[in-house]
């Protein structure tokens, strides 16, 4: 079974590489939206924020560094949250790009996705009529013809320099099951340490289905991969997220929320923040009768480094 917690941790995940600008006004694109709707999110109970950057001009993601330390340290000095910078960075970044943020900062966290896949997201190109920067519909349309490339090699690639170089820990993003077992050939390996993040990812065109019959037998099969050396936490994408985490905490796990995962509040209602997310999540776990937990009970359940070990 998965580590045993006496709260959940809730991680927002801000803006993300995935949504375009057209998609919603609420999005993040700036350094300062990012700051603020990250700051708002913490305040509003999220313990770990998950960040991404974007091209401040048209809201493009981008792997640089200069615009990643634009809004790091106002997010650190403004709250206590765990800060966890991607490693997926966006499509068709190479590895060493989307590594050049996170080996400057050397953050308590960082994401890392635990194998190849495709990662479509072309359906959405057809949703929208007129777009406000033009990069935004090749973009997406590109993913029809795309292979998120996450090898054997570049997983110890980043484990070596990002893990034992920096001290940093992993949210270990599973999107089928086949990562599971590519995550327990690292901890055979001795290359990951529990207790480790397992986050479980529902609803991405390219990895496993966003049916509930799926939460169990991926918490069923990690369970029996890593008994109680790992904590399990759930993610699932567009109209999916609240009833999946929502089940995910009821079974004992941690959740994710965020406009990168999620640009609703309801159906067919856009959120106006991260926050209105975590507020929603964080009333549901308490009327459930389970208690949010804070940055240093993550800290503790991650065993991390602590804020003060970070370069920002």
């Amino acid at each position: 079974m998965a580590r045993k917690m006496d709260k959940v941790i809730i991680t927002c995940a801000v803006t993300g590489g995935v949504h375009t600008p057209t998609m919603s006004d609420a999005l993040p694109i700036t350094p300062d939206e990012i700051a603020r709707q990250s700051i708002d999110a913490a305040e509003a109970g999220a313990s770990i924020i998950h960040l991404h950057a974007r091209n401040p001009e048209d809201g493009r993601p981008t792997p640089d560094p200069e615009v990643f330390m634009q809004f790091l340290p106002r997010i650190k000095q403004a709250t206590d949250s765990v800060i966890n910078i991607t490693t997926g960075g966006g499509l068709g970044m190479t590895v060493q790009e989307r590594l050049a943020a996170p080996l400057k900062a050397e953050p308590e966290m960082c994401s890392l996705n635990m194998g190849s896949m495709n990662f479509a997201l072309h359906p959405l190109a057809g949703k929208y009529k007129t777009w406000k920067h033009e990069w935004e519909q090749p973009f997406l349309e590109a993913s029809e013809d795309f292979i998120f490339r996450n090898t054997f090699k570049d997983i110890r690639y980043i484990l070596q320099h990002l893990g034992e170089g920096c001290g940093t820990r992993f949210e270990h993003e599973c999107y089928d099951i086949g990562h599971l077992y590519n995550l327990a050939y690292f901890v055979d390996a001795g290359m990951i340490k529990p207790p480790f993040l397992v986050q479980s990812i529902f609803g991405i065109l390219g990895g496993i289905g966003a049916e509930m019959e799926n939460v169990m037998f991926m918490k069923q099969t990690a369970d029996r991969l890593f008994g109680d050396e790992y904590v399990w936490s759930v993610l699932a994408a567009g109209r999916y997220q609240m009833p999946f985490i929502t089940q995910a905490a009821m079974l004992g796990g941690n959740v994710r929320v965020g406009l990168e995962d999620s640009l609703n509040i309801g159906k067919g209602q856009l959120a106006d923040s991260n926050a209105q997310q975590v507020r929603k999540i964080r009333t549901i776990i308490e009327e459930l009768g389970l208690e949010v937990a804070s940055p240093a009970d993550a800290r503790a359940a991650l065993d991390l480094k602590g804020g003060d070990m970070v370069k920002f």
